[in-house]
């Protein structure tokens, strides 16, 4: 039976408010997430990297009392703030039963929408994946305002999924993916195991929106599947309402898969050099020659950095010849780019007091013609 999950080593899971609480009682489905953490466990041993979106409104809801359907902002608001608690609370419980180490973190639109904040919230969950921990991500509802909220955690693990170069992004709801019609009144509907491209007719399928314990529904699902894969990450519609949803998946359980459309190196490159350039950095021959090699641009080589760009804005990196050479994003402000121009790598934690040394990571730059040999 073919594994879905085989082919991909970085994994991110979005765990759809309906799979989490039991709908008669209203409490966290406890045994479900014990057989979810068994799952994580499992594909953690094949050194597989695990990121998790997860919702907390729903659950909040419930242990407030709140009956409103749908929640107004406030009481959506107070809500997560206290499901957020309760949920990191049992996913650190479940998921540190297997001696897997968890991190929460709260996300806002202008996280990955703006480059500098994209930067450091990519560099975060990294980090905390590179560690072996598990980062359990969340649209920060308690703060967020009606205007500018995700609105859904699906669109929201697209954009974690993109902005972490997930291989495939998994969404765990109570469907086991796409038809041609809402299955539920059509009894004509036909599965869809697999999409090449989001198109208008395959939103079209998508209809409305789904279970009211979730801000999303099949449409939003589509969607998401439109901004992965066009990122360069995979997407795949599973069911999740039975224990060991990972596991069944893996085993073949009945999905649709969303095939990426771009690399994520084809994606990212595509994004750098449509981003508005802000400033430039001229660079000796020494950091010609080391950029062709496919190094980061460091300190050492830039002679003289020009314009107001702030960390995550794109700059053009200059030849000796007054060639532009590579486009990158920058990874200090201008001012602190100034200050240690020219200078060695162990110098730079000494001058501006972090272990960050590269101008540009070599990650978040592009090679132009005029630089390649």
């Amino acid at each position: 039976m073919y594994d879905p999950l085989a082919p991909h080593r970085r994994i991110t899971v979005k765990i759809g408010s309906t799979l989490l609480v039991d709908a008669a009682s209203g409490k966290l489905r406890a045994d479900w997430l014990k057989s979810l953490a068994a799952d994580i466990a499992a594909l953690k041993a094949q050194d597989k990297q695990i990121v998790l979106v997860s919702g907390a409104i729903s659950l909040g809801r419930r242990i407030l009392a709140l009956t409103a359907s749908p929640l107004p902002l406030d009481q959506s608001q107070a809500a997560a703030a206290v499901g957020q608690i309760a949920l990191s609370q049992a996913y650190r419980e479940h998921l540190g039963a297997h001696s897997i180490v968890t991190g929460q973190i709260l996300v806002t639109p202008n996280i990955t929408e703006e480059r500098r904040y994209f930067l450091n919230a990519r560099t975060t969950i990294t980090t905390l994946i590179e560690m072996g921990a598990i980062p359990i991500i969340n649209e920060n509802d308690s703060v967020a305002t009606a205007e500018i909220r995700y609105g859904d955690n699906d669109r929201l693990s697209a954009r974690v999924a993109a902005m972490v170069e997930s291989d495939v992004l998994v969404i765990l709801s109570d469907v086991d993916g796409l038809y041609s019609a809402p299955p539920d009144t059509n009894p004509e509907a036909a599965h869809i195991p697999s999409v090449e491209r989001v198109t208008a007719e395959i939103e079209a399928m998508a209809g409305g929106a789904g279970s009211e314990a979730g801000r999303g529904g099949m449409l939003t699902k589509v969607q998401a599947a439109r901004m992965a894969t066009e990122a360069g990450t995979a997407m795949i519609i599973a069911k999740g309402t039975g224990e060991h949803p990972l596991k069944d998946l893996a085993a073949g359980a009945r999905h649709t898969v969303f095939a990426a459309r771009l690399d994520h190196r084809t994606a990212r490159k595509r994004w750098i050099m449509a981003a508005i350039v802000a400033g430039r950095m001229s660079v000796d021959a020494g950091a010609v020659a080391a950029l062709k090699r496919g190094t980061s641009l460091l300190p050492v080589g830039v002679s003289e950095v020009s314009g107001d760009f702030s960390r995550g804005d794109a700059i053009a990196i200059v030849a000796p010849s007054g060639e532009e050479i590579a486009r990158g994003l920058a990874g200090f402000d201008a001012a602190d780019a100034r200050k240690v121009a020219g200078r060695r790598s162990g110098e730079i934690a000494e001058i501006l007091g972090t272990s960050r040394v590269e101008m540009v990571h070599r990650d978040n730059l592009v090679l132009l013609a005029a630089g390649k040999e």
